[in-house]
């Protein structure tokens, strides 16, 4: 729950700034493994290290994601790049800087669209640009030395600039949540912020209701989910308001957050971009982008999800919540798809996808990518329920877990060979209800007085005689017959 703010006195305004690695197999500049993990300082060499003598070259594939990312945020794709150094000491730079861009970031403007109260809100974007990670300093591995491990450094990143446009923790929220789906769904990152591979950097300011310029802003870092971001930032917008009802002066600084107590500490005053001293980085050329390149991207981009969950809502007819569910990852977008070309059965394709088979998934801790059925083996399940020859609750708890042990039988085997299969014959049927009917002398008569909810019970009672094979609607229609 959000932290409560005196919203008639003061307003929140928030930037944020997240770090984005790519799914590239190598590293920006040189050809070391930009995989996750390893054994400490394995993916390595010396022009990670920064020895004397040695030249970056730069990873195309890098600066494909980069542009990928930026169409899909309407950005302007700037033609003319070029990298510079940006330069700082800290014993996990190995270089003593890093090569970044400056003045002139890939990716110019742009906007994410997230959603709020009653619709949704467009965040502009003042920038995407590409970098180098910096490795990691682990303060936990010895009790009297800081180890550095360079494997992250030189890893590609971008990263993402909003404008001081987001006003609550809610809304970082929703902007977190969205591009790490969009992040996602491009394949150009896999969001994962436990693993550091997408990583928040707050800049929190309060003024009063009415002001129009900025308060002093305080950058929180160390944030690694978005949920901390979020508590982060909730306790920052309390600190400050606690400062200034004080009487206090709210100081530029950078903070971490320490999401063990949800409390915040001062790391250093906040630096400024001409501390860093940038210049053009001399071991790397500029790169031209052309027109050509750039449509071949915009034409190779997929759909994106906002536009897929209006598709879904307006061309097949699905609940807006079901739409946004399914397009919430692109993998099971991706199955909706599969299986609804197979049979056209939109709702019911939906139903099974928010029900059994993410129940499932959630059960084992699994991702879409890893569901065993084929959207053939799924549209045959869902047929048999359409043609009415098992019942849904038959083919749920029954077919499918058995299809799932054997991925490769077909649904109709299944409801065969375990006799499942729903009975449509009236002759069958009419004993079975004669026999709840008797059962329930007082209910029936209750029922023809006027309580039609008993219906029910009857439809209930029969199915159990039945073990479930009593095509339902056909018991519905001769017990209606009978009670009348």
């Amino acid at each position: 729950m959000s932290v409560a703010i005196d919203s008639d006195k003061y307003e929140v305004v928030i930037g944020l700034e997240v770090h984005a690695q790519l799914l590239t197999e190598s590293k920006l500049f040189c050809g070391d493994s930009a995989a996750f993990g390893g054994a400490p300082n394995t993916h390595i060499s010396p022009i990670t290290l920064g020895h004397p003598g040695t030249l970056p070259k730069l990873n195309r594939k890098a600066v494909e994601y980069a542009i990928r990312l930026g169409l899909a945020c309407n950005s302007r794709i700037e033609k003319d790049n070029y990298f510079a150094r940006k330069n700082y000491f800290y014993p996990d730079l190995p270089k003593g800087y890093q090569i970044s861009q400056h003045t002139a970031p890939i990716c110019d403007g742009g906007r994410v669209s997230i959603p709020v109260p009653g619709g949704q809100r467009d965040i502009p974007l003042n920038r995407i640009h590409l970098e180098e990670d910096a490795g990691k300093s682990m303060h936990d591995q010895d009790p009297s030395f800081t180890m550095v491990d360079y494997n992250r450094a030189g890893v590609p990143l971008v990263e993402i600039v909003t404008e001081p446009a987001l006003h609550s923790s809610d809304e970082v929220y929703a902007f977190l949540t969205t591009l790490r789906r969009l992040v996602r769904w491009l394949d150009v990152c896999d969001g994962n912020m436990e693993e550091g591979s997408m990583r928040c950097d707050a800049n929190i300011s309060i003024r009063l209701k009415g002001e129009t310029r900025l308060g002093t802003k305080v950058e929180v870092k160390n944030l690694n989910s978005i949920r901390n971001v979020k508590r982060a930032v909730e306790g920052e917008i309390k600190r400050q308001i606690s400062i200034v009802e004080e009487g206090g002066t709210i100081m530029q600084e950078t903070r971490s957050f320490d999401a063990g107590n949800g409390t915040s500490f001062s790391l250093r005053s906040k630096e400024e971009a001409n501390d860093y001293r940038y210049f053009p980085e001399p071991d790397l050329a500029p790169f031209l982008l052309t027109d050509e390149y750039l449509n071949s991207l915009q034409q190779a981009l997929p759909e994106l999800p906002e536009a897929m969950v209006q598709r879904y809502v307006s061309q097949f007819g699905l609940p807006d919540y079901d739409a946004r569910v399914l397009c919430d990852d692109k993998a099971t977008a991706d199955y909706y798809e599969q299986v609804v070309t197979i049979i056209p059965k939109h709702k019911a394709v939906a139903n099974w996808l928010l029900g059994p088979v993410k129940s499932t998934l959630n059960e084992q801790g699994a991702a879409m990518t890893e569901f065993p059925l084929s959207a053939a083996a799924l549209a045959g399940l869902i047929q048999l329920v359409e043609d009415g020859k098992v019942s849904f609750s038959i083919a749920s708890s029954r077919i499918f877990p058995e299809l799932l042990n054997n991925p490769a039988e077909k649904p109709l085997d299944i409801a065969t060979r375990l006799n499942l299969l729903q009975d449509n014959d009236a002759g069958s049927i009419a004993p079975i209800i004669d026999e709840v009917l008797a059962k329930y002398p007082d209910k029936v008569a209750e029922f023809r007085s006027g309580k039609k909810g008993l219906m029910g019970l009857f439809v209930g009672e029969v199915m159990k005689l039945s073990k479930g094979k009593a095509d339902p609607k056909l018991t519905n229609q001769l017990l209606a017959e009978k009670l009348k």
